[in-house]
């Protein structure tokens, strides 16, 4: 359970969450039952399988680094044989729940495999890894749109982009919680990266990913309610900059959670956007 992250949900409501959009603008509503909850199911078994998989590759980082050291394979309670096979169990019963919500939303997700596969390693060779989770991770929307109506139309290929940008933000803020083991041990992140202009840069991304979701909203047709909620949303991520403290890491892991909250106002927008 540790190992999946179980007992911290965060990161599968935020991978998990814009499958759900997809899902519901593609369907002007809300999906059958069937498709939300597999799609949940999937994301807590992917997520899982991710969340394993980056610990096997960072087990000798996360072992010097005060937040992650007690996680089960740099303290030594799980061994990294164990880890690799979970790995794999939890992928390949990820894709088969997918499968049977819909053949293509499970080739989409087994496509984009590799690019979980190549995330942990990205830390060591860009200063964006954030950019890279953003960008090559959140391909649920992709499924929840394909889902629905076989393919991937342009409202789902603007949602990634504004999915790509908004995870850009919350975990360049998530990434100074650790930024000062970070430097010491000569990793790379946004955090890092962007430094003392941080509050500008997440500004520079929300706005971006706000463009992107109103014309992904604008694509599908939505009515005004979709803006009014995409508007709650960006009051929402304003009071995340306005109260963002990059050297208060308990301060980053409660605005980093809070991103639920923009994820349920905009999932809301994508289901009551055709009414009025």
């Amino acid at each position: 359970m540790r190992l999946m992250r179980l007992p911290a949900p965060i990161g599968t409501w935020l991978y998990l969450l814009p499958g759900w959009w997809g899902l519901c603008l593609a369907s002007k509503g809300l999906p059958d039952l069937k498709s939300l909850v597999l799609f949940g199911v999937a994301a807590i078994l992917m997520r899982g399988s991710g969340c394993t998989l980056n610990d096997i590759v960072d087990r000798k980082i996360d072992a010097g680094v005060s937040r992650t050291a007690s996680r089960p394979i740099p303290s030594g309670e799980v061994g990294v044989p164990a880890a690799v096979v979970f790995t794999a169990v939890q992928a390949v019963v990820s894709l088969a729940v997918l499968w049977w919500a819909s053949e293509a939303a499970a080739v989409i997700v087994a496509l984009c495999c590799p690019a979980f596969i190549v995330y942990p390693f990205m830390k060591r060779v860009t200063h964006l890894p954030q950019g890279w989770l953003g960008f090559c991770c959140n391909t649920l929307v992709f499924a929840g749109w394909a889902t629905v109506t076989g393919g991937i139309g342009a409202p789902a290929v603007l949602m990634w982009v504004g999915v790509g940008f908004w995870t850009l933000g919350y975990d360049t803020i998530y990434g100074h919680q650790d930024k000062e083991d970070d430097r010491r041990i000569g990793m790379k992140s946004s955090s890092l990266f962007f430094g003392t202009s941080t509050r500008t840069w997440v500004s520079v991304f929300y706005v971006a990913a706000l463009a992107a979701l109103c014309a992904a909203g604008m694509d599908a047709d939505s009515h005004w309610p979709f803006y009014v909620l995409l508007g709650a949303a960006a009051v929402h991520l304003i009071w995340q900059l306005a109260t963002l403290d990059i050297d208060d890491p308990e301060r980053c892991r409660l605005l980093f959670v809070s991103n639920r909250v923009t994820g349920v106002l905009v999932l809301l927008a994508t289901v009551l956007g055709h009414w009025g």
